[in-house]
């Protein structure tokens, strides 16, 4: 596997068990629709979080979240429509952004919510 294929799955591994910490239950990861994933699906009470994880482990072209595109967020908000109806979801729902930098052998987390908006 590519090694900035390992970083990513790292990267994805961190922000589920962040996310854990801070009392969301990880509901899915890496769900597909056609062509769009989203990385983690998360839920907390009545509030059902769409993740996108970017994972660098070099900052000197721009932070992990100044590489999510328009186009991936519409690719996310699309998958995220298609969960919600599939599983019947009838409360709220936010779209996060989850950055992960993986430097000198730590990882530090940055989440933002309602990242979409």
């Amino acid at each position: 596997m590519a090694q900035h294929n390992e970083t990513g799955k790292q990267g994805e591994a961190e922000a589920a068990r962040y996310l854990r910490e801070q009392g969301y239950e990880i509901v899915a990861q890496n769900y597909r629709y056609q062509h769009a994933e989203i990385d983690v699906i998360a839920k907390k009470g009545k509030l059902m979080v769409f993740a996108e994880v970017k994972t660098r482990t070099n900052i000197s072209y721009g932070n992990p979240e100044e590489f999510v595109s328009y186009t991936k967020a519409k690719l996310v908000m699309k998958a995220a429509e298609h969960y919600i109806f599939a599983h019947g979801w009838m409360f709220d729902i936010r779209f996060d952004i989850i950055a992960i930098t993986m430097a000198n052998n730590q990882m530090a987390v940055k989440h933002i919510e309602d990242a979409f908006a």
